[in-house]
């Protein structure tokens, strides 16, 4: 082929459009680094999908994410990336919410969502109203919290493994392999004053003159 193609399609009167097509929908319409951003009111979330969908030709739904903001009264927003085939383009929607406001699920656009809502909703806790199979989808059935919010523990006090002895998983008390809670803050140029695996390499023969390894078949053992 010797035509060339744009590897970035324009944003040139996308959110012109937008904001014709959804009107009091939308929140708040943003253009920065070449990426557009659609804030819509959580209510109208299924209606103003349908319109982006429908008029300006965003078929596919390719992935939802959630993002924790535990200072905001809705700490939560959820935020979902549209593609559109014919236009080779591509936009975010985002909603906001909080632990209990449940955001209306977009399963009936894209049936796929029902995928995306649930790992959104384990590892953040928001809730999705209409999707018919909202369940743990990444973390351990019976699992406590939601890994992926700003105040989730970072360590705790039991691990889970399966065990072929039981044929299930099991809970034990954590043993780490390592005590990785105590941390060197030393300049790596500083170098450590304890021996570190493979130090003992820097300690082989030399060869005479310039300071460089000896080879294997002249090191005296």
């Amino acid at each position: 082929m010797t035509g060339s193609f744009p590897k970035i399609a324009s944003n040139e009167g996308v959110v012109d459009r937008a904001r014709e097509l959804l009107g009091d929908k939308l929140v708040n319409a943003t253009e920065a680094v070449g990426e557009i951003r659609l804030d819509v009111r959580r209510e109208a979330l299924v209606e103003a999908m349908t319109a982006l969908r429908n008029g300006l030709e965003y078929q596919q739904l390719m992935e939802i994410a959630g993002v924790d903001y535990p200072d905001r009264a809705e700490r939560f927003e959820v935020v979902y990336c549209l593609l559109s085939l014919t236009r080779n383009h591509r936009l975010r929607v985002h909603v906001s919410t909080d632990e209990v406001k449940p955001v209306p699920s977009v399963t009936s656009l894209w049936p796929v969502a029902g995928w995306l809502e649930r790992e959104v909703y384990d590892m953040y806790g928001v809730l999705f109203e209409g999707n018919a199979d909202l369940r743990r989808i990444l973390t351990d059935y019976g699992f406590q919290g939601h890994p992926q919010r700003k105040d989730f523990p970072l360590t705790g006090f039991v691990e889970l493994r399966y065990s072929e002895e039981e044929k299930r998983v099991v809970y034990e008390p954590v043993k780490l392999a390592q005590d990785f809670r105590n941390f060197d803050f030393m300049s790596p140029w500083e170098g450590a004053e304890y021996i570190l695996p493979g130090d003992e390499k820097a300690k082989a023969p030399e060869a005479p003159g310039a300071p460089t390894p000896a080879k294997a078949d002249e090191v005296k053992k």
